[in-house]
């Protein structure tokens, strides 16, 4: 890629998208496009193929996605499949059709078995059942790992794949009915500090084990691929590190300075046991995470302390102008 490639970030305001617009926009990338959800849905295959014909992109990082945690996979799965495979299905259709140069598509580490071999090698895909609690995002993403694999070998198009472990940082989801379990947990003892709680409820039984990637490194590991890589196999993206539920909630407890107790509510599902990547393929590739889980997590809750606060700030400001609205009118 050139600095003045045109590239188009599909999914630009999530976690995973920003991240990797913040890597471009720093690495010197200056002719990037993108579109709001309101300017361009991505589950309509008629605006897709209108927006790649008349903004014909040369690259297309593939970010957009319906995301959430146990309960939101749980209780939303149609939606989950519906959304992620329209989604998928429309942008890389269309990369194919306007001859984009390179796509690169983002998935998940939960493509994986529930009961894969730890760490999890690439190869493990397709080898036994998926976790019952997010099946349906998995299946999405398999199908868009394996078509980008299928247009590669019919077409010969240069699209390649990654699957980042789990993601944290800047604009995360902290919604408690949908979120992953780091901002969960970030904002529950937040909340919980602030509100002088005596404790914090937690679902399962804390003995899962997962690994964490900050957003910025997942970031890097993307673009360094976009650069470098073009082979056929889909690339695990990582730490090769893991933390039990309970050792991470812990660790946030002492972040944020919650000082009450931890409540566990073993009623509620755990999630795969374990889930830890094997990032040996990356790490020959030449890249290593560089931000250290302690690390991440205050740079995350400095980052939802900030919202939070402004937040409180503007929300009188906002009733005040509400209220005065409703005279006027």
């Amino acid at each position: 890629m050139n600095k003045d490639s045109k590239i188009y970030i599909a999914g630009h305001r999530g976690l995973v998208g920003s991240a990797i617009v913040r890597n471009l926009t720093y690495k010197g990338y200056h002719n990037l496009i993108y579109k709001t959800h309101k300017e361009l849905d991505l589950t309509s295959q008629q605006a897709v193929r209108e927006f790649f014909d008349k903004e014909r992109p040369e690259y297309v990082i593939l970010a957009a996605a319906k995301v959430g945690g146990i309960h939101a996979n749980n209780t939303m799965p149609a939606e989950f499949i519906y959304e992620n495979m329209m989604i998928q299905n429309n942008v890389i259709h269309s990369a194919h059709l306007n001859k984009v140069k390179k796509l690169l598509f983002l998935g998940s580490t939960c493509i994986y078995p529930k009961l894969a071999p730890q760490p999890i090698a690439e190869t493990a895909l397709l080898s036994g059942p998926l976790e019952d609690t997010n099946e349906a995002y998995a299946v999405a993403k398999i199908a868009g790992l394996e078509m980008c694999k299928f247009y590669k070998k019919q077409y010969g198009d240069n699209y390649i794949s990654c699957m980042p472990t789990n993601l944290y940082g800047p604009n995360d989801n902290y919604d408690l009915n949908n979120s992953h379990v780091m901002p969960a947990l970030i904002r529950k003892f937040h909340d919980a500090k602030v509100n002088q709680a005596d404790g914090v409820e937690i679902w399962g039984t804390g003995s899962p084990l997962r690994e964490f990637l900050h957003v910025d490194d997942m970031a890097g590991a993307s673009v360094f691929l976009l650069e470098n890589y073009d082979a056929e196999q889909h690339v695990n993206i990582g730490t090769g590190e893991e933390i039990s539920i309970k050792d991470l909630a812990y660790l946030i407890k002492g972040i944020v300075g919650f000082e009450g107790d931890l409540l566990w509510n073993s009623s509620m599902p755990d999630g795969t046991p374990r889930k830890l990547t094997d990032v040996s393929k990356l790490h020959e590739l030449g890249w290593r995470h560089k931000i250290c889980l302690e690390e991440g997590i205050r740079s995350a809750y400095q980052w939802y302390w900030e919202q939070d606060t402004v937040q409180k700030v503007l929300s009188p400001i906002m009733d005040v102008d509400s209220s005065l609205e409703a005279k006027l009118i």
